[in-house]
């Protein structure tokens, strides 16, 4: 008998369970089920995974299920690969709890609830020097996928209303949007989502892996509705260059009196820049930036499910984008693609804003970067691997500086003395060890990081460097140096082993092969349509 090539699990568990005598056809035990692990001590029976169970379990029996079966996931604080905050203090946490039934729509139920919110629009927009805090006008969102979106929509309806002042067409041959081969994949979901062509820059080495100003340029045109500049590649973490964007835009302006809007995706960079790197001229300093978004997520230190838009004025975003409604018991004003909305992630927002101020974000992101250039250093001196990102390395008018003077006058520790970026380390194996030791692929080293707990993605770059693979470490408040030490210490370990050992290389392969195949929604490879380049290939 010669042994199959596929094997279903579920038809395995199904003929190898104990045959009951009373087989219910509503409650039969089968496949789609799971035992309970503690079933003799509350005489639970199987329950179904896809279907509602017959009855229900006790509270604390559905508890234990659901907290066990969850024990599976990884270890948030060892996920290196997400730039979501996990963390916050006791007192947040309860915070949270005493407000989670309410809904931040219903403004006339919690109208204390919607006070915060809009005390978190104005402190947003007095940190991104907006022109008046009292005009800026912005929302919650779920986070800056949402955000985005808005941003967009508002520069799409701008365009709308010009080229119909002009009595021009907005169907032919319609709008485009220009943004860096290297956007994440919540910019070009606005450009598809919402009928906007999108036009990618491709992104080189010499662009330091992000937007190239001067590409974008030769994209531009009368029906460009705008430039999304992303403050933080999701692959790097280099800021692209909203200034020389601007710059050019307005020289463009000048030349042919097309006017083309700035919206800066701050999604991780809005909360590092104005703390860590003050005299960087990205925001609303800047006419050119109409609305800048963020993620209070992220380095906004809240946790997941809060995002941030913000526009620089109340003519930035038209009129017929918001809402007037009438059914909540007063009248109130929507312009969100979500109705209803948790008010605790706002809430645990403006909890941050007012415990930590200004002084404890600015004490928290010079951290961040801190760690970051340790393990940057350590990866570069070990000759092994090539750091990407660049937070290490000095500016360049600083390394003039430091060597006409004692290099002791260096401040090593103030991220103003390097290049601007966000605590990301972006590595790969160096030339030499590639050289050296060609056949260990680089995506091995995930696969074993991964069993020793570390969740660090290895993944292509960006459209026109999709040849080269990186492996990327996100820094966040939670990932210590004692964190930095014992995840170098496990890379130079697994490192070593793979160059002293004839490695099995298929099994490698193949465990490599498993990583990132499940899909909870039942989607498969012809559920999407190609790979387009942009990071929506890791999320």
């Amino acid at each position: 008998m010669s042994l199959s090539k596929h094997i279903n699990p579920d038809r395995l568990i199904r003929e190898s369970k104990d045959k009951t005598s009373h087989h219910h056809h509503v409650t039969g035990t089968d496949s789609s089920s799971t035992s309970h692990p503690y079933g003799a001590r509350y005489g639970t029976t199987s329950i179904p995974k896809y279907h509602l169970p017959t009855k229900g379990a006790s509270a604390q029996t559905t508890y234990q299920l659901i907290h066990d079966e969850l024990s599976l996931d990884g270890s948030p604080c060892l996920n290196l690969a997400s730039f979501v905050h996990t963390w916050m203090p006791d007192p947040a946490n309860k915070l949270m709890m005493e407000n989670m039934s309410k809904n931040l729509i219903d403004q006339d139920e919690y109208p204390m609830t919607q006070q915060i919110h809009g005390r978190c629009v104005s402190i947003l927009a007095d940190l991104w020097h907006a022109p008046s805090t009292h005009q800026a006008i912005g929302t919650a969102t779920t986070g800056s996928s949402e955000a985005i979106q808005l941003g967009g929509l508002a520069m799409k309806r701008r365009w709308q209303e010009r080229r119909k002042a002009e009595g021009k067409s907005i169907h032919e041959p319609g709008p485009n949007i220009i943004m860096g081969a290297n956007a994440q994949v919540a910019l070009e979901k606005f450009a598809r989502y919402f009928e906007v062509e999108c036009r990618l820059v491709p992104i080189s080495v010499e662009s330091k892996y992000r937007l190239d100003p001067k590409k974008a340029m030769e994209l531009i045109d009368e029906n460009t509705i705008g430039v999304y500049v992303i403050l933080g590649s999701t692959y790097t973490g280099h800021y692209e260059p909203v200034k020389e964007m601007s710059d050019l835009l307005d020289e463009y302006e000048q030349r042919t009196g097309i006017s083309v809007p700035i919206h800066v995706d701050g999604a991780s960079g809005a909360f590092i820049a104005p703390f860590a790197h003050p005299k960087l001229l990205w925001d609303f300093k800047l006419p050119r930036v109409v609305s800048i978004n963020t993620s209070g997520h992220k380095f906004g230190l809240a946790y997941v499910g809060v995002g941030w838009v913000v526009w620089r004025s109340k003519e930035y975003l038209p009129k017929d984008l918001i809402f007037e409604l009438h059914y909540l018991g007063s009248v109130e004003y929507s312009f969100s693609l979500n109705f209803s909305r948790p008010a605790a992630p706002i809430i645990a927002q403006y909890f941050n804003f007012i415990h930590l101020g200004f002084e404890g974000y600015r004490a928290v992101a010079k951290d961040d970067l801190k760690n970051a250039r340790l393990l940057s250093r350590a990866l570069e001196k070990s000759g092994w691997y090539t750091v990407l990102s660049d937070i290490h390395r000095p500016k360049a008018e600083d390394i003039t500086q430091k060597s006409a003077q004692v290099a002791a006058d260096f401040d090593e520790e103030n991220a103003e003395n390097y290049e601007d970026g966000l605590p990301v380390v972006s590595f790969r194996f160096s030339d030499s060890f590639q050289e050296s030791y060609p056949e260990i692929q680089q995506k091995w080293i995930q696969t074993l990081l991964r069993t020793k707990g570390w969740i660090v993605p290895n993944y292509e770059l960006a459209p026109d460097l999709e040849k080269v693979q990186i492996l990327r470490v996100v820094i966040r408040e939670n990932v210590t140096e004692a964190l930095v030490d014992r995840l170098l210490e496990d890379i130079i370990e697994i490192t070593q082993d793979l160059i002293k050992h004839d490695s099995p290389s298929n099994a490698l392969n193949m465990l490599g092969n498993h990583i990132h195949k499940h899909s909870p929604s039942k989607m498969d490879e012809s559920s999407a349509l190609k790979y387009s380049g942009t990071y929506s290939k890791q999320c």
